[in-house]
């Protein structure tokens, strides 16, 4: 007769022959659902967080903060895609981010696309432009590479910014038609759902990268980040891997372009440039690139801390003289020299430092004893 029996915990031996238990380990997925279910459940919370948030975690103005850490750390997600996983740097990935923006305003202005179409034609757009771009400037590597994208990100912008035929509103942009939207994404009051909208985009784009760098294609990426040249010499072509790689980041960033015009309710010619690619690349760098959580952690917190210096504004300064006041009034300064500092002292970004911290303690007990 067989009989069930609980599952034991693995075993050890230990140096005097004697068994111990080994800890058990969570699963892989445990971290990743109580993180989503911590997000998904916050604008139930009124907890406050003095000095960090102003009122409750549920009110209006600290979830569309929230809403906007999360739309840049799926978009930050995107781009390490290409950057951390498989070696790409552009500049022009701006360029589909928006684009899935601006296509999608268009349509619900012009065409008065309900939102759910509009939606879906502005992540193809998005999708087979960069498909297209990237059929092009991969076909040189490294530096030349950069060029051809921040050239294509830069004719982007200009067109843009010159408004041709009154359609993309030039400087001043374009406001969200919410006629076309849901009445449920429309106004303060709906502020936690273009929440929820902000958090499924995050979780998508991560479930996303996370599943194509564990699969087959992942590991090719891996290799082609290594050494492209040897990847070559076994045999493997690079360059459909490569392109496989900025279609999807391209897509990923114009699903974060359509979700970035409602929260924001419109869209500006600042999100067309190289320099906002930059600042992705900052993001990607600051968390870590290619890690598992690097590019949200960076992307929340670099737009955190922008955010929170814009408000102090430069009175908090007034007392310091001018010569130093004038730099510490503006975010970027203060936002780049942090940059520099984290890259010169911990270069594998936010999500290596608990390692190098544990690494140091080690290293101070070993040279005590």
């Amino acid at each position: 007769m067989i009989t069930e029996t609980e599952p034991q915990a693995p075993v050890t031996e230990t140096a005097a022959g004697g068994r111990t238990p080994r800890p058990r380990r969570l699963p892989r997925w445990a971290g990743p659902v109580a993180v989503l279910a911590i997000l998904l459940t916050l604008p139930f919370s009124t907890v406050t967080v003095p000095g960090l948030f102003h009122g409750a975690l549920n009110s209006p103005a600290t979830l569309h903060l929230l809403a906007f850490c999360l739309v840049f750390g799926g978009l930050a997600t995107s781009y390490d895609l290409l950057y951390g996983r498989v070696g790409l740097l552009s500049f022009g990935h701006a360029l589909y981010f928006a684009c899935g923006a601006y296509v999608a305003a268009l349509l619900m202005r012009v065409l008065e696309l309900p939102l759910v179409w509009a939606a879906l034609v502005s992540v193809l757009a998005g999708t087979l432009l960069s498909l297209l771009l990237g059929a092009v400037a991969l076909r040189v590597n490294g530096i030349a590479m950069a060029m051809v994208t921040l050239a294509f990100a830069q004719a982007g912008s200009i067109l843009v910014s010159r408004d041709p035929g009154r359609t993309t509103g030039g400087e001043e942009g374009l406001s969200l038609n919410t006629a076309m939207v849901p009445d449920t994404l429309v106004g303060v009051t709906n502020t936690v759902n273009l929440y929820w909208v902000a958090v499924a985009y995050a979780a998508f784009a991560t479930v996303v990268v996370w599943w194509l760098s564990a699969s087959p294609v992942g590991r090719v990426w891996q290799g082609i980040r290594a050494n492209e040249q040897r990847v070559a010499v076994l045999g493997v072509d690079p360059y459909p891997y490569k392109l496989a790689a900025f279609t999807v980041g391209g897509g990923l960033a114009s699903l974060g372009g359509v979700v970035y015009l409602l929260v924001t309710g419109g869209v500006t010619p600042t999100i067309t440039t190289a320099e906002f690619t930059l600042t992705l690349l900052v993001m990607v760098a600051l968390g870590g690139a290619g890690s598992r959580w690097g590019a949200l952690l960076g992307a929340g917190l670099y737009t955190y801390a922008e955010h929170r210096l814009r408000q102090l504004g430069g009175d908090s300064f007034s007392a310091l003289p001018d010569w130093i006041a004038a730099p510490l009034s503006q975010p970027l300064f203060i936002l780049g020299t942090l940059f520099v500092l984290m890259v010169f002292f911990f270069p594998g970004g936010l999500v290596a430092l608990p390692e190098r911290v544990r690494s140091a303690l080690r290293d101070r007990r070993t040279t005590r004893e």
